[in-house]
């Protein structure tokens, strides 16, 4: 609902969406970075950006689309530093996906986390928007800033390097293929 015009939305407005954004933002994020304590420090980002803008938000019903497209601007900036390609030191070492369930024609949750991660950055956030996150392709659009016809292009192009990855028993066109979360491909 649009605010009065002399005023802006209010801090506990803001908690309140920080409380309900949070876990959304979050396994978005982990999907775009494909690490957990990345994906806090992107959310945390993101919400810093959004309350940074929070005076001016005329509308707090389009405060998570700002708060989404803050998240996906700001992984867009992270994945073009060098730095954040590099090693990073971890407490554990990462386990090594060594097992895939095609039988049924999915792959599992691990291989296609993995394949994620290998898609270039804004193959990545168009095929999580799109799939994960069950943004329309205007949607999709408007949270990475660009045309509708980059968003339909990406998405054909990732799916086409998924399927590469994933192997041809995956049929990433068809609601068996299943992204993590039960979001269909």
């Amino acid at each position: 609902m649009p605010l009065h015009p002399s005023r802006g939305p209010t801090d506990e407005q803001f908690a309140e969406l920080v409380h309900t954004a949070w876990p959304t933002l979050y396994r978005t994020a982990v999907l775009l970075v494909h690490d957990h304590a990345l994906a806090e420090d992107l959310v945390q980002s993101a919400l810093a950006r959004t309350y940074a803008r929070w005076s001016g938000i005329r509308d707090v019903g389009a405060a998570r689309g700002y708060a989404r497209r803050a998240l996906v601007t700001t992984a867009t900036s992270w994945f073009r530093r060098r730095s954040f390609h590099g090693e990073r030191p971890t407490a554990e070492l990462p386990e090594v996906a060594t097992h895939r369930d095609l039988g049924g024609g999915t792959a599992t949750r691990v291989d296609v986390l993995a394949a994620l991660a290998q898609l270039p950055p804004r193959q990545r956030a168009v095929v999580v928007l799109r799939f994960y996150d069950d943004l329309s392709v205007a949607e999709t659009a408007d949270a990475l800033g660009v045309s509708t016809g980059t968003v339909k292009s990406q998405t054909s192009a990732a799916l086409d390097k998924l399927r590469v990855l994933l192997g041809d028993d995956v049929d990433l066109g068809h609601p068996a293929a299943t992204l993590p979360g039960g979001t269909h491909a």
